[in-house]
């Protein structure tokens, strides 16, 4: 099967079990998405650009999409963008994708992917620049996108888990997470005292580490990723707008 990579900056029933999980229901009820549009800065090696992330009530779910392309004279080196859209629902058990779409425009070649997942037949079908697959659902496995909002839900329940699991393009990767502790950190936003959190996949090189704003619901306020060490990509948090339902549909 084909296989892709991009950057971005950087989620998975008898009456017992149903009673079990009521206690649980109420405390996602209580911990849901704030609508937002949020804009960063970005600076990828010598290249700069912007990434704009918006998350809108669609119900019965969440529709985040995420946009990054060049600005300024990055312009004349890194033409088009990179789109990320996923559909979600909140359920008991956390963040459920449903679909997710990404078209990169900036690679050598445009790659496109596209995933729906099917929870009631447990298995997701994809296709991977035009080269469809169809693999298993099993336990909880998120979307490049999904993944973040699962992560903030789970800061917000002070549950966050070390291992998520990640669908990339055609590949299932585990995902580790480390909580590396509390810093006051300064973007073009605001000031503010921020959790670490650190993550990457098996047996890679690259680490992304992710300072999260709890009065932002622990939206990131900084994004980094190393590689071998090596600070490749750092993204700030240049403005955050809570969106009503009105202000979205515009």
């Amino acid at each position: 099967m084909p296989a892709t990579s991009h950057w971005t900056t950087a989620g998975i029933v008898l009456a017992a079990a149903a009673a079990l999980l009521q206690p649980l229901a109420a405390a996602r009820a209580a911990e849901t998405l704030t609508p937002h549009k949020a804009t960063y800065d970005v600076r990828i090696s010598v290249l700069g650009g912007t990434l704009v992330s918006e998350v809108t009530k669609v119900d019965p779910g969440f529709m985040a999409n995420t946009v990054i392309k060049a600005t300024g004279m990055s312009r004349m080196i890194a033409r088009g963008a990179i789109q990320e859209s996923s559909y979600f629902l909140l359920e008991a058990d956390g963040v459920r994708p449903t679909q997710y779409r990404s078209i990169d425009t900036i690679a050598t070649e445009d790659e496109s992917v596209v995933l729906d997942f099917d929870w009631r037949e447990r298995k997701v079908h994809g296709v991977v620049n035009n080269e469809t697959f169809d693999e298993p659902l099993e336990g909880r496995v998120h979307d490049r996108v999904s993944i973040q909002y699962e992560l903030m839900l789970d800061l917000l329940s002070g549950k966050a888990a070390d291992r998520y699991w990640l669908l990339d393009g055609n590949e299932l990767k585990p995902l580790n997470v480390k909580n590396i502790g509390t810093r006051t950190v300064e973007v073009p936003y605001g000031r503010f005292e921020a959790v670490g959190i650190q993550h990457s996949k098996e047996n890679s090189t690259r680490v992304t580490t992710l300072w999260c704003a709890e009065e932002l619901d622990y939206l990131p306020v900084i994004i980094e990723q190393h590689r071998k060490g090596k600070l490749g990509v750092r993204a700030v948090l240049a403005s955050y707008e809570p969106l009503t339902e009105s202000m979205a549909s515009e």
